[in-house]
């Protein structure tokens, strides 16, 4: 990203992290209002190099198609869908603002960012297969959720994962869903989309190698940000009406810095992610799905296993994981005193009530950092049964920094969201957590606005863009199903991605 010009005294807006949730919101409010002068501030030498990388993230457009974790059972045996339902809705509206930029001609080429790979969820034994039906029926009573099949039939999933029922019996016990509107997402290449759309169309300066060092409150209720230029090590000030922290794992520390009351009890806890890469073109190009199964007892539910098809860098790629790793790092290009740094007086009942209640999660992790290739292959061939050990890489993905929370009860608890965390005014907002992150940054920035400018996103102007650019921004699906299955269609068709089958489709 350039850096020609030279930052200025004064922003409405200051976006401290170069990756999609920073890109997301510049955009929107330029498009809401081209007049609000903007500056994004990125410590790296480039954007989207830490969690939005295509090799960092799952990319997988969360829509809980798959996703077991976001489906859990309850006591009674019934399924809890409404975080499925929610997260469904949250990526609904992202290929929404994907679809107005391209109807606008800001982004030419869809398939530079997305392609349609169906999702499936995928599970061994008597007891999984029946959960799982249970799943699929509770999901399909809801308009998004329509047209997901079950089966059971070998010959059935054959078709749907051929590499993966190579070499089994037919007698396991095993099922699976499909859902063909399932897409998968380079959010490195829409990160740098954005910035280029920011850049090029509304005058929005990127300075990479630019790291915040602090943010403090000025006499005229703006904030004074203090930034450090790592190339000439040159002290730069600047004031904005507002900040936005959104540097992934890097935000929790600028945060704790800030004087606000809200940041009190925060802490995080940091997981680096590793996946097997396949290096193998032919065994690459006989799957084409991304498949989910249930995690293990005792981890992080972003941790559930699953072998994804992935578009990287022009190409067709294949990658099994996450196994978690260990670091005391908040990114992969952060300090391995991140960890310790971050370790306050107002978080220290928080971060021991999460460690004392949380034994089988580190267990966990210890046995997880333990494994070598051998075991980590076993873990593959639950997948794909002979796997061949020289067919697969190891690469080492990017850093997540769950949020760690106080509890009244418990001490802490440990959050596997998406966390907005503002200032009563809303002129300081930081998001903080993971998963499904990137996949619903629209529906983030959409709250964030709020949190921001709670006055104007009242305003019929502001209402008024909100709902050219997100249609079903604060509508009810069920109460509005036909309406959304035909926006579905056409996002679909702007989006070329797979369209609803004719009998899920209005008359």
């Amino acid at each position: 990203m350039t850096t020609v010009k030279k930052i200025e005294n004064h922003y409405d807006l200051i976006c401290v992290g170069g990756g999609i949730m920073s890109a997301t919101l510049a955009l929107m409010l330029k498009l809401i209002d081209k007049n609000q002068k903007i500056l994004i501030l990125e410590r790296l030498d480039r954007v989207a190099l830490e969690s939005s990388a295509a090799w960092n993230n799952a990319g997988t457009g969360h829509s809980a198609f798959c996703e077991l974790n976001y489906t859990p059972e309850n006591e009674d045996g019934s399924i809890d869908v409404s975080k499925a339902i929610k997260v469904c809705t949250q990526f609904e509206k992202s290929k929404q603002f994907w679809s107005f930029l391209i109807n606008n001609n800001l982004i030419k080429n869809p398939k530079d960012f997305i392609h349609p790979v169906p999702h499936h969820s995928w599970v061994e034994g008597e007891d999984n297969v029946e959960f799982l039906k249970k799943r699929v029926a509770e999901m399909t009573k809801h308009p998004m959720f329509e047209g997901m099949k079950f089966s059971e039939d070998f010959n059935e999933m054959e078709q749907w994962f051929p590499l993966m029922m190579t070499g089994r019996s037919t007698s396991e016990k095993i099922a699976a869903t499909r859902m063909e509107l399932g897409t998968e997402v380079n959010y490195g290449v829409l990160t740098r989309t954005f910035f280029k759309i920011l850049e090029e169309k509304f005058d929005t300066p990127v300075f990479t190698q630019h790291e915040v060092e602090d943010v403090d409150p000025t006499k005229d209720e703006d904030w004074l940000v203090k930034i450090k230029n790592l190339e000439t090590k040159e002290k730069i000030h600047c004031d904005a009406e507002h900040v936005f922290i959104g540097a992934g794992g890097g935000a929790l520390p600028l945060l704790q810095k800030v004087e606000i009351d809200e940041k009190e009890g925060y802490g995080g806890f940091p997981v680096s992610g590793e996946w097997l890469i396949c290096n193998n073109r032919e065994v690459i190009e006989k799957h084409h799905a991304k498949v989910y199964g249930k995690a293990e007892v005792g981890a992080p539910p972003m941790s559930m296993p699953h072998l994804d098809t992935r578009y990287i860098d022009g190409k067709q790629e294949l990658l099994f994981g996450p196994f978690a790793g260990f670091s005391t790092k908040f990114l992969k290009e952060g300090s391995f005193f991140d960890l310790f740094k971050s370790i306050k007086w107002d978080n220290i009942p928080s971060m021991w009530g999460v460690f004392w209640h949380n034994i089988p999660l580190t267990k966990y992790l210890i046995e997880q950092v333990r494994m070598g290739h051998e075991d980590r292959m076993e873990e593959l061939r639950k997948f794909i049964k002979n796997a061949k050990n020289t067919d697969w890489d190891l690469k080492v993905a990017g850093q997540r920094v769950q949020i760690i929370k106080r509890d009244e009860e418990e001490g802490g608890t440990l959050e596997f969201g998406t966390e907005v965390v503002h200032s009563k005014d809303g002129r300081i907002t930081a998001l903080l957590g993971a998963s499904p992150g990137a996949s619903v940054a629209v529906d983030i920035m959409i709250d964030l606005l709020h949190f921001a400018y709670p006055e104007k996103a009242k305003s019929e102007a502001w209402q008024q863009k909100f709902s050219e650019m997100i249609p079903f921004w604060n509508k009810e699906i069920e109460q509005n199903p036909e309406e959304f299955k035909n926006i579905r269609i056409k996002c679909s068709e702007v989006l070329q991605i797979n369209l609803p089958k004719k009998n899920d489709r209005l008359a």
